[in-house]
């Protein structure tokens, strides 16, 4: 029986950042944001062991979780701001003005926190409650036009008294990307656990100037069109959103270090044996990625009886993020997106030989191989090829990596128990985050018809077991 995990609001509000502390700033949108338009927010939730009162919580913790998220939006403004989206030709940007802020909920559950740790299938919708929704006001006529105003961000701190705490976070994509976003988090939870206002960031200071993004080739107007072609998303339906979660179960799985070196040497010993030469690139997310996507394929043949043919293609995408790249020179602290999109497609037939991993690997490894030739090549195609892609309806896409570090997120109650992307349950994307117990060992997350998941899991498990016999 699915767990409900009800939660009681106990404080509803907005924090901004402190009065006066920055500027009204309108920031352009790059042709890295550009694309994230059309994208459901994102969601996730941290979950931490912590022994607190609901006292203790409402007089000590919840105070300084709000002035050091104001502290943090300070540093990270544009979260605290709206994606303006005016009629044509005007462009969409990102506005802040003084006062904007972000919308913060502060809840209690009396639910059972380790009910939330349990492994296996999980009923997707169990968890939704404790990420917080991000309002949508209604239009707002500026300067005699019309304007669609979205907020970017919305926090809500759960308490399961005595138990644990969970911290869930929704943001519009199109302010930034998983990294900006978790370097956003890291410093709100540094805030608050050092108590010591801004003097406690010793590091670089994040960068938001959009001017660092260079773009001589003028993608920027040739996605901008490209997306003006686009209806609305069918996302911003929330009937249609709630739709997709009826029948969905969710589960991590976990490749150990153990199994990516052993992934990592098989791959390579197919690849030598049947081309005499080493895979053009294989890495930790290669072989996790394949892996994955393998067994994604097989556990759709599987419930349909092989339905589909042999020379149906299946699609796989990821993004690969491109600061601190020469081409482009962009800083390890910018606060935007500065994501590739790339994609990589396959026969079905060929998921269906015992090669099948070999050939993943091999193939998305060819794609990651290629951004060293140039990240930027074939960006302007970026949304037609997911048009592309997304209308054959075998796309599987990765959210999240290893190399975001969410387990390193510590508000001072000790690293997080549990981390998971939420948006899966309805995107239907694979999500990568590093193993909380073991260094170099991944955790996947997916979420599926009880069917298909069933599926997954007992080849997933399969696989992990003759990789022990290689």
């Amino acid at each position: 029986m699915a767990v409900q995990f009800e939660v009681k609001v106990l404080e509803h509000c907005r924090v901004s950042p402190p009065p006066n502390s920055v500027p009204t700033t309108s920031l352009p949108l790059t042709f890295f944001d550009i694309p994230w338009l059309l994208c459901r927010p994102m969601q996730r939730i941290l979950l931490y062991e912590f022994g607190c009162s609901t006292a203790q919580f409402v007089t000590d913790v919840l105070p300084q979780l709000k002035h050091s998220l104001s502290l943090a939006l300070q540093l990270f403004f544009p979260l605290s701001g709206n994606l303006v989206c005016p009629p044509h030709p005007a462009k969409p940007h990102i506005l802040y003005s003084d006062g904007d802020s972000v919308t913060f909920t502060a809840a209690e559950c009396g639910g059972v926190f380790s009910d939330l740790l349990r492994g296996g299938l999980r009923d997707a919708k169990e968890i939704h409650p404790l990420v917080p929704p991000i309002p949508i006001p209604p239009s707002r006529i500026l300067n005699e036009s019309l304007l669609e105003l979205t907020p970017l961000l919305a926090l809500q701190v759960t308490l399961f008294p005595n138990m644990g705490i969970c911290v869930g976070i929704q943001f519009n994509h199109v302010v930034a990307d998983g990294m900006a976003c978790t370097y956003f988090l890291k410093t709100w939870a540094s805030l608050f656990q050092s108590r010591s206002g801004l003097s406690c960031i010793d590091e670089v200071l994040p960068v938001v100037d959009r001017g660092v993004i260079k773009d001589t080739d003028r993608i920027e107007d040739v996605l901008l069109n490209q997306w003006r072609g686009w209806g609305s998303p069918r996302w911003k339906d929330n009937a249609a959103t709630v739709g997709l979660l009826e029948e969905k179960v969710r589960a991590t799985f976990v490749l150990t270090r153990g199994d990516i070196e052993k992934l990592k040497n098989w791959v390579s010993g197919k690849c030598i044996s049947a081309k005499h030469t080493k895979p053009v690139h294989i890495s930790s997310f290669v072989v996790a990625c394949a892996f994955t996507w393998v067994c994604v394929i097989k556990s759709q043949d599987k419930i349909t009886n092989d339905s589909f043919g042999d020379e149906d293609l299946c699609h796989f995408s990821f993004v690969a993020d491109c600061r601190n790249r020469k081409e482009i020179s962009v800083p390890s602290t910018y606060f935007g997106n500065c994501l590739a999109i790339c994609f990589v497609s396959v026969k079905r037939g060929l998921f269906r030989g015992e090669d099948s991993i070999a050939l993943a690997a091999d193939a998305i490894g060819r794609r990651v191989q290629e951004l060293e030739s140039g990240v930027l090549v074939g960006a302007e195609k970026w949304l037609l090829q997911w048009n592309e892609v997304s209308e054959t309806g075998d796309l599987l896409t990765v959210a999240g990596s290893p190399r975001l570090a969410l387990y390193e997120t510590d508000f001072g109650w000790g690293r997080p128990r549990l981390v998971e992307m939420v948006q899966i349950d309805a995107s239907g994307a694979m999500y990568l985050t590093e193993a909380r117990n073991e260094k170099g060992g991944v955790e996947v997350g997916l979420a599926r018809s009880r069917a298909q998941l069933e599926a997954f899991s007992s080849i997933f498990q399969l696989g992990k077991d003759q990789l022990q016999q290689c």
